[in-house]
């Protein structure tokens, strides 16, 4: 615990040390301009994905749900949109503020390739320093780009009259997007610590990026998974950030259903379909517990991370 609060303390410190500044701007534009590639290009990847999702994800969505209507039940058409919209764009952040963070992290492989980071060793900023630089840069970086990308379904609900939300439920979705990027930087700078090579980065990338929409529900609802594979995927921080998401994209939704008349049962019916209530074996989760699992696995594993570099500066 003492490893994690010291490493806060010199997040905080990190700001005001000029050299800690100069290697945060170097790291984020790093990542902005790549092999000739320019900023606009990194920012305008979550609106290509938009567009995927809502072309693709969206039409099973429909479907899903026409498919699971009652007979003789009246279902208002644009609560039938905004309910796959709310989807829609929980399913985007929720894989962009994980996946985007595993690629900002490639820089400091491809630092140690470079002979960069050696560069650095002998210079007299502390290693504990570079390494926060790092996760600071890496942090700022994914932020900026999930950022986007909140912005841009946020858009997409407004100017497809899917708007059901209320300004707390946006607040909500903002601090969302910033936990579940956090929990995505812990993460893969932990996963990251050890590797030498940029094959290696882009093996651990690849397979991050292929299976996580699948591993946290963003793909496919983990309630349509087996009994088995529901309960392992539960111990998994990523599905209850994923619920974060689909619960405040999709709360206003919910209220509106309700005022015009729908059963309970049919609403509660359509939460549990498409994950905005889990259970842990049978017991139901709370919005409340779901933070502090998420919140706790940020801590976990940037405390993982802290030891890990420590133990790298030892050897």
């Amino acid at each position: 615990m003492y490893g994690v609060v010291y490493f806060f303390t010199r997040l905080l410190v990190l700001f005001f040390s000029f050299v800690s500044v100069a290697l945060l701007v170097r790291a984020i534009l790093s990542w902005f301009v790549r092999e000739g590639d320019s900023p606009f290009s990194s920012l305008i990847s979550p609106l290509i994905l938009l567009v995927l999702y809502a072309t693709f994800l969206g039409r099973i969505y429909r479907d899903s749900f026409t498919s699971a209507l009652p007979e003789g039940l009246s279902f208002n058409p644009a609560l039938l949109d905004a309910t796959v919209a709310g989807q829609l764009i929980s399913s985007l952040l929720a894989v962009c503020c994980v996946t985007v963070a595993v690629c900002a992290n490639l820089q400091m492989v491809s630092d140690k390739v470079s002979g960069a980071r050696r560069d650095l060793a002998v210079s007299p900023v502390r290693s504990s320093t570079v390494s926060l630089a790092y996760f600071c840069a890496s942090s700022l970086v994914t932020l900026i780009v999930n950022f986007v990308a909140l912005g841009a379904s946020l858009a997409y609900l407004a100017l497809g009259g899917c708007w059901y939300m209320t300004a707390q439920d946006v607040l909500l979705l903002v601090l969302d997007v910033f936990l579940l990027t956090l929990f995505g930087v812990s993460l893969s700078s932990c996963l990251y610590a050890y590797l030498t090579t940029n094959g290696q980065a882009s093996a651990i990338g690849t397979i991050i990026s292929t299976t996580y929409g699948f591993i946290c529900g963003a793909y496919m609802p983990i309630s349509n998974y087996p009994d088995g594979l529901r309960k392992v995927l539960s111990f998994l921080p990523g599905t209850y950030g994923t619920c974060l998401l689909r619960n405040h994209a999709l709360a206003g939704v919910y209220d509106s259903m309700a005022d015009e008349g729908l059963p309970a049962e049919f609403v509660d019916g359509i939460r549990e379909s498409i994950d905005c209530s889990l259970t842990f074996f049978g017991h139901p989760v709370s919005v409340g517990v779901m933070y502090a699992v998420l919140i706790g696995a940020i801590l976990l594993l940037t405390g993982v991370y802290v030891l890990m570099s420590s133990a790298r500066r030892q050897r």
